[in-house]
């Protein structure tokens, strides 16, 4: 196995770890981490608060690496173990 591999699977790991973290702290109805917060942050027009907006920039970064290093995997390591 080459450190190539293991840098993509490390950072598949991590990426996978953070994408499920930050999709659960996202608010249904009512709730989340805007809500939880009290409400103090204010809302633009949207309707969404700050918090929510960056949590989903931060979900978008996630899900892209690892949707990038899931096709690394597969292009690297194609016929699996």
């Amino acid at each position: 196995m080459n450190v190539f591999l293991y840098l993509v699977l490390i950072l598949w790991a991590i990426s996978a770890i953070g994408l499920i973290v930050f999709v659960l702290l996202h608010s249904g109805k009512g709730t989340g981490l805007s809500e939880m917060m009290g409400g103090v942050m204010s809302t633009s027009s949207s309707g969404t608060s700050m918090i929510e907006k960056n949590l989903d920039r931060i979900t978008i970064g996630f899900a892209s690496a690892f949707m990038i290093t899931l096709v690394l995997l597969m292009v690297i390591y194609p016929k699996g173990l």
